[in-house]
C-alpha cells in the first residue's frame, strides 16, 4: 500500500529555505473538497485504507537527519509498504533511495526535474540539493537513473551525467512517452515541482522558465513503465507560492502518483 511520509528537511537548499513547510501544504491540496478525490487512473485515493499516512518526521540539523530519514524509509520497506516522500528540500531523496536500494538492487529511477542536481559538490556542500544523485550513483543505488525536463545542464553536471551513464532528456528533446513506456521493473519516481514551468508552479526556490506544463508532466508520469515501488515529491516552496497554486499542482501530482500505484 503506498504510504506517505513528510520529510520537512530545507537544510541543504542551496538558495531559499522554506520547503520544510511543504509536506502539510500538499496533504491540506490533496484532501482538499476543490476537486473530487478520483484520479486520472479511474482510482479513488479517498477511499478509506487506499494509502497510509505516517505524518512528519521530526529533524534536526545537526546531522542526523539523513540517518532518521533512512531508517523509517527503511522500516516502512520492511512492512512492505510503498513509500511516498513529501519534502523537503532534493536532498533527502539519497537517504530515501539509499533505503530503497537495500531491498530493490535493480532500481530504476526516473526523475523530473529542471536541474540535474549531479554536482560532486556545491558551495562546498556534498549533500547539497545540488548534488543527490552525484551520491546516489557513485554509491550504486540504482542501475539506471533517467532525468526528464533538464533544462540547466552545464559542463561539470553533463561531465557527471557521462561518468554515471545518466540518461538526461533535456526539456528541448520532450515528449518521451515511448521511452518511458519501455522501462522494466522496480522504479521509484523522484518529482521537483521546479521541472513544471513557473506559470504552473511558481511555489518553488528556482523559478526556471521553459519548464513542462501540468498536463505533459502528468502525461509523462502516465506513460512509466516497470512497477511503482516508491515516490517523492520535492522542493515545493509554500513561501514562494501564490494563492496556493502550486500547492493545488502539488496535489495533482501526488494524486496521480497514488492512483499509479493502487492501480497497478
Amino acid at each position: 500500500m503506498p504510504t506517505l511520509l513528510g520529510i520537512p528537511f530545507d537544510a541543504n537548499s542551496s538558495y531559499l529555505r522554506g520547503t520544510a513547510g511543504a509536506p502539510a501544504k500538499i496533504r491540506e491540496a490533496l484532501r482538499g473538497e476543490a476537486s473530487n478525490s478520483w484520479s486520472e487512473t479511474f482510482v479513488n485515493i479517498g477511499e478509506t485504507g487506499a494509502y497510509g499516512d505516517e505524518g512528519d518526521l521530526a529533524l534536526k540539523e545537526d546531522g542526523t537527519a539523513f540517518g532518521v530519514i533512512e531508517e523509517a524509509v527503511g522500516d516502512l520497506l520492511k512492512k512492505s509498504e510503498k513509500p511516498v516522500s513529501l519534502g523537503g528540500d532534493h536532498s533527502i531523496t539519497y537517504p530515501v533511495v539509499k533505503a530503497f536500494a537495500k531491498h530493490f538492487p535493480e532500481l530504476t529511477i526516473v526523475h523530473f526535474d529542471a536541474h540535474p542536481d549531479l554536482y560532486d559538490e556545491f558551495e562546498g556542500n556534498r549533500l547539497s540539493h545540488a548534488c543527490p544523485f552525484a551520491r546516489i550513483m557513485e554509491e550504486r543505488l540504482a542501475k539506471r537513473l533517467v532525468q526528464v525536463g533538464i533544462r540547466t545542464l552545464n559542463g561539470p553536471q553533463q561531465k557527471q551525467a557521462v561518468k554515471y551513464g545518466v540518461e538526461v532528456v533535456e526539456m528541448k528533446h520532450l515528449p518521451v512517452i515511448e521511452r518511458l513506456k519501455s522501462v522494466r521493473g522496480p522504479v521509484y519516481i523522484t518529482f521537483d515541482l521546479d521541472v513544471l514551468d513557473p506559470a504552473f508552479a511558481p511555489g518553488v526556490s528556482h523559478r526556471e522558465p521553459g519548464g513542462m506544463s501540468a498536463r505533459e508532466a502528468i502525461a509523462h508520469l502516465h506513460a512509466i513503465g516497470g512497477t511503482l515501488v516508491g515516490a517523492d515529491l520535492v522542493e515545493y516552496n509554500p513561501v514562494q507560492d501564490i494563492a496556493g497554486l502550486t500547492a493545488t499542482v502539488a496535489g495533482k501530482i501526488l494524486k496521480e502518483i497514488l492512483g499509479k500505484m493502487i492501480a497497478a
